[in-house]
């Protein structure tokens, strides 16, 4: 038990970073949803184009012999600023090809063309690193700075990298907040979520509201894809479903189309994971391991939507007046 209670303080941090990763994939679900009620399963891969561009910029300046010489605070805005453009231009041209001309369709017609986006992204990635590089796992160069460690007690540190993401994650939730809530591009928005003729007949472009909307979360997913590469080190063109499965849970458990229940559902399942992984088996006295982390975390899911079926914070959608 003692043991147990001093692990508790890196348990809980290693599940609060974690969650925070989930919670900056899951904006790109929840914006999309809130405005299409429309789930973009390309998503993941618009993430991994994210962490592929941090990843050249950082592999092309060191093979230029210049990454040492860039201080790493100006060199990450650029990773981040770089990855949001590449994924946000990406989640626009998704949109246009794949999604604009089946608007309209049965709900499952979008759906099955979105699946059929990811699949070619993944492929095409893959081709391009292929062809560039021979290889598709790549491994991000280590920054100077962002891998040391800060002892806050006996028992506990965290790396810088890890306060980066959760410092960033902070401030994109707080910037979109703002965006949606209080800027007349976020009362467009609005307006087009929760009647789109309505607000076409107002004066308000719908698609190009809808273009934003996908610019947005998809900016969300490459900074999302930059941080995780920073975090994690190792990406490839599959990177991206299992963290994508996981942050459209966590979009669900917060309430999908919620922007605050994405970050508070990323941030629970974040949690549960860590917990579980690092409990589980002194709980079960070595029954279970950490590789059930998976199980233990979706059981809690799927209990907490039986009890709350729209999420913790509530599902937003349009209602029609």
């Amino acid at each position: 038990m003692e043991f147990a209670l001093a692990l508790a303080p890196q348990v809980l941090v290693d599940g609060l970073v974690l969650g925070f990763m989930y919670a900056l994939i899951a904006l790109g679900y929840t914006m999309v949803y809130g405005v299409l009620q429309f789930i973009n399963f390309a998503h993941s891969e618009i993430f991994v184009l994210g962490a592929f561009v941090g990843v050249e910029i950082l592999l092309g300046l060191q093979g230029a012999g210049v990454l040492a010489g860039i201080p790493v605070w100006v060199l990450l805005p650029v990773l981040v600023a770089a990855g949001m453009a590449a994924s946000g231009f990406l989640a626009v041209g998704v949109e246009r090809v794949a999604y604009r001309p089946l608007r309209g369709a049965p709900r499952l017609v979008p759906l099955l063309s979105a699946i059929g986006i990811s699949f070619f992204l993944q492929d095409a990635i893959r081709f391009l690193e292929s062809i560039w590089r021979n290889a598709f796992y790549l491994t991000y160069p280590s920054l100077e700075g962002l891998d040391r460690r800060i002892q806050l007690g006996p028992a506990l540190d965290i790396s810088v990298k890890s306060l980066v993401v959760i410092g960033s994650s902070i401030l994109m939730l707080v910037g979109l907040t703002f965006l949606v809530n209080k800027t007349k591009m976020g009362r467009a928005i609005r307006a087009v979520a929760q009647d789109p003729e309505t607000a076409s007949l107002m004066g308000v472009d719908v698609n190009r509201v809808i273009s934003l909307t996908f610019l947005i979360g998809g900016a969300m997913g490459g900074a999302a894809g930059v941080l995780f590469g920073i975090q994690y080190s190792l990406i490839s063109p599959y990177t991206g479903f299992i963290p994508g499965i996981k942050a459209f849970t966590a979009a669900v458990l917060g309430g999908i189309g919620n922007i605050p229940g994405a970050m508070v559902g990323g941030l629970v399942l974040g949690l549960l994971e860590s917990f579980s992984a690092s409990y589980l088996s002194l709980l079960t006295g070595g029954a279970f391991g950490a590789e059930y982390k998976d199980i233990f975390a979706f059981s809690i899911l799927i209990l907490i939507l039986i009890l709350r079926p729209k999420g913790l914070l509530g599902e937003v959608v349009g209602e029609k007046a």
